[in-house]
């Protein structure tokens, strides 16, 4: 009962004018008020004790007494010291929690060391030990976590979070599309994406002015040994739907100057059978891996290295 009081509005209104807090906006802080769809999120995770799970966005704390429960151990990250303080109090007691008061992310497109250091860690203190995400994410950082969590090399298994509802749609957009980008073909490559449940802003405090979503992506390693290089086909898929709309061999021709000629260009479109007036756009995921393994192999071949990364992304 107490934790399903922490997680009304009422219940959070009155902590925050207590404490003479107020919801920080800045760092996307908007409370998920209804318990049913916390237990929801919770139970999709199917938890167990070989699991770690991690919370990024702790808040007051009301997920990670639920995911206590459940989880062989929990590692909740907060980046606001208030959150951090208020969560100590509601998981007081829990013997398998770790709260960390700090940014998830060391930059854009990298976490934290010393979190994936605490996550290898709790990892391996548990027999056939495996990472899952589960987590209100603020707003603010759900492309990142997610696209960095699929890029490290930690040992994650599935992740089930709210994001926001237009975020959700374009890892879910199977194909060429509207939402279809960088991030649908970065997560589709290596992992499998579903929507749970689409979520109005009436059930967060305070109201976010647009829908979220609940959705549960869960790895699949067989996918991503079709990938040569992670990191090289992460970046040439920031280059390359930066210019999305462009044909084909002249966005390649350009993205790899300093590395390929146009004719070089032209013999690689030919092998692979693709136009060289196609767009990023319209290309399917198997496709797109073809074409990053098969430019990679032709830079190493002339003995180049490829290009510094991208910071650009289309999120």
């Amino acid at each position: 009962m107490k934790d399903v009081q922490r997680q009304t509005r009422s219940y959070l209104m009155s902590l925050f004018r207590q404490h003479g807090m107020n919801p920080r906006g800045d760092l996307g802080q908007n409370f998920l008020i209804d318990v049913n769809l916390i237990e929801f999120v919770v139970r999709h995770a199917e938890l167990g004790p070989r699991d770690v799970a991690l919370e990024v966005g702790t808040g007051t704390g009301g997920m990670t007494a639920f995911l206590a429960r459940e989880a062989g151990h929990v590692i909740s990250v907060d980046i606001d010291k208030n959150m951090s303080a208020l969560a100590a109090e509601a998981v007081q007691g829990c013997q398998n929690v770790t709260l960390v008061n700090r940014d998830i992310l060391k930059n854009k497109n990298t976490l934290a060391p010393e979190i994936t250091d605490l996550i290898c860690q709790k990892v391996s203190e548990r027999p056939h030990g495996r990472l899952k995400l589960v987590a209100n994410l603020p707003y603010s950082v759900g492309t990142p976590v997610i696209s960095n969590l699929i890029a490290s090399e930690l040992p994650w298994e599935r992740m089930v979070c709210t994001i926001q509802w237009e975020l959700a749609e374009k890892m879910a957009a199977e194909g060429p599309g509207r939402h279809y980008a960088a991030l649908s073909v970065w997560i589709q490559s290596q992992a499998s994406v579903r929507i749970l449940r689409r979520l109005g802003p009436n059930v967060f405090w305070p109201r976010p002015k647009v829908d979220s979503a609940i959705v549960s992506i869960w790895r699949n390693p067989t996918a991503a040994t079709r990938i040569d290089d992670r990191r090289f086909f992460q970046d040439f898929l920031r280059r390359i739907f930066s210019q999305r709309r462009k044909h084909l061999r002249s966005v390649l021709a350009g993205m790899y100057r300093k590395q390929l000629d146009k004719p070089d260009v032209d013999q690689l479109l030919l092998q692979l059978n693709l136009e060289p007036d196609q767009r990023a756009e319209l290309m399917e995921v198997a496709d797109l891996i073809r074409l990053s393994n098969a430019l990679l192999a032709t830079i190493r071949q002339r003995g180049l290295e490829p290009p510094e990364s991208s910071e650009d992304s289309d999120d």
